[in-house]
């Protein structure tokens, strides 16, 4: 059954369009935090459709509320009064901490990203930006044009000039060295130079952890360092909570929070989680900011009555549940395990990561050469494990992705974490 699937989706869709394992695995149903596949096999779900199963597989709130609302209307566009839209809308903006916020609704954070961008190069009128290196923000034109992972950016071209900044990888560059203090330090000097040689930029777009780059990041207060840099210029800060937002970090609502000491982002950007499947991106931006396109401009399948109920019932569960506690303190227990895990393991060079957003840097023994090979072996046993993980990295792919639901328990944390041992201690 899977092969002939295999078949007639090679038959028909892109070469570029990647799957994991070296057989290929066809999801059919899922329920809290484990999904099975087409031949029975159930798995543990240490990854969610790429954090975007965020709160749990078929939660009967958001199901409810989904089949409620297919039962009265789908869609009928941004063009007319939409009830569910303006009361997520509320939420989000309050939620945001961007003061007089306003919200647009896309339907994914590609979008969401582009969307940004459109803005910030308008109200700036620059098409200068800064980005950050080892990052991803999406995969559309504009979007591969600021993603700093030659890995996800399969072409040069692009209507922006990106500029890339040091800082969003701790433990690898010419800063790695470092005590904390003097990264940010460094840092925050090479952006001085840097925008002491070019014209004003439009924003800086960064993720306040860096999904597809492995789940990395820098010490705290890098960003609120780097935004009095930028307030100085004039030049926006864009934080991409695609993958860190809705709690997952623990500590933080928002990632962007771990760098909030000079105030909240000029714009942030949002997607995956928030629908916990559903297709909703999104963009909150300060009124000047988001007000000041002067075209037409609507959002055929953003904001569509049947993903805006999703959202509000996930939204509440998440917020009523504390599954931003949860994943502070599941996720704190899981990190440390994994890490007692590993500390024998030659192939580990780090464990890293806030809350329930882990990741798992994988090296030749001995050396700081990134082991690419090592992270595809751990992947494919981990699913013999009935474990179901992530991988990413900037240096050919060599982190493991670890990103649960947020509903985690720690049962569930601990089971996890003994098949990722098995699956580490196979490969050596």
């Amino acid at each position: 059954m899977t092969d002939e699937l295999l078949g007639r989706h090679k038959a028909v869709l892109p070469d570029w369009l990647a799957l994991y394992y070296a057989d290929p695995m066809e999801i059919t149903h899922g329920e809290g935090r484990h999904v099975w596949d087409a031949e029975g096999n159930k798995y543990l779900d240490f990854f969610g459709g790429i954090l975007t199963t965020m709160t749990a597989h078929a939660l009967p709130e958001v199901t409810k509320a989904v089949s409620e609302q297919a039962g009265r209307i789908i869609h009928s566009s941004t063009l007319y009064l939409n009830r569910p839209m303006v009361e997520l809308a509320e939420r989000i903006a309050q939620l945001s901490g961007i003061p007089d916020a306003r919200v647009f609704f896309t339907t994914s954070g590609t979008e969401a990203n582009d969307t940004a961008l459109l803005l910030a190069t308008t109200y700036r009128q620059s098409n200068q930006i800064l980005a950050m290196r080892n990052s991803y923000h999406g995969r559309s034109f504009s979007a591969v044009g600021i993603t700093g992972n030659r890995g996800w950016s399969p072409t040069s071209l692009s209507p922006l000039q990106t500029l890339y900044v040091h800082g969003g990888v701790r433990t690898r560059g010419p800063y790695a060295d470092l005590s904390d203090a003097d990264f940010i330090t460094a840092c925050v000097a090479d952006l001085e130079d840097l925008l002491g040689h070019v014209r004003p930029p439009a924003a800086l777009i960064a993720e306040p952890i860096q999904g597809v780059g492995g789940f990395t990041s820098p010490p705290d207060g890098l960003y609120a360092a780097f935004r009095e840099v930028l307030q100085r210029h004039g030049v926006l800060w864009i934080a991409d909570e695609v993958q860190t937002g809705w709690g997952r970090t623990g500590d933080n609502f928002w990632g962007w929070q771990a760098h909030g000491q000079n105030g909240p982002p000029d714009m942030l950007t949002f997607a995956k989680g928030i629908g916990n499947g559903m297709s909703i991106g999104g963009v909150v931006a300060r009124a000047e900011v988001m007000n000041c396109l002067d075209s037409n401009s609507i959002s055929t399948f953003g904001g569509t009555q049947i993903t805006m109920a999703a959202g509000l019932a996930n939204l509440a569960y998440l917020v009523e549940h504390d599954l931003q506690g949860n994943a502070r303190r599941v996720g704190g227990l899981l990190i440390e395990r994994l890490r007692a895990i590993t500390a024998q393991v030659p192939e580990v060079k780090e464990v890293r990561g806030r809350g329930l957003m882990i990741g798992i840097e994988l090296v030749k023994p001995g050396t700081e050469e990134a082991n690419p090979e090592a992270a595809s072996a751990v992947l494919e046993a981990a699913r013999r494990e009935g474990l179901l993980i992530g991988k990413g990295g900037g240096h050919n792919t060599s982190a493991l992705r670890i990103a649960p639901p947020l509903s985690l328990t720690v049962a569930e944390a601990e089971e996890g974490a003994d098949a990722l041992e098995r699956a580490l201690r196979s490969i050596q």
